[in-house]
C-alpha cells in the first residue's frame, strides 16, 4: 500500500515545487503536474506531486491521518 501525503503549494521554480505538509515544509519534484500554482494543494508520495486535489480533498485526508495517528496512540497504551 502506498500513502500520499496532502499539502499545499507554497512555490514552484526550475519543476520543483515547495510544500507545506501540516506545517512541515519540503521540496518535491512538480515535473509530474503541469497545470500547479502556488496555493493549489498537491498530494505528494515518494518526493513527487503526483495529483492536483481540491482544498476539501486535503482537510479529509488530514483528518484521517489524525485519526490514524490517535489510533496508533491508543494501541500502544
Amino acid at each position: 500500500m502506498c500513502v500520499g501525503l496532502p499539502a499545499k503549494v507554497v512555490r514552484i521554480k526550475d519543476g520543483m515545487a515547495l510544500v507545506d505538509a501540516s506545517g512541515a515544509r519540503r521540496e518535491v519534484s512538480a515535473e509530474l503536474l503541469a497545470d500547479i500554482d502556488p496555493g493549489d494543494y498537491v498530494m505528494v508520495h515518494a518526493g513527487l506531486a503526483i495529483a492536483k486535489i481540491t482544498a476539501d480533498d486535503e482537510e479529509e485526508s488530514a483528518a484521517l491521518l489524525q485519526d490514524f495517528a490517535a489510533a496508533e496512540e491508543t494501541a500502544h497504551e
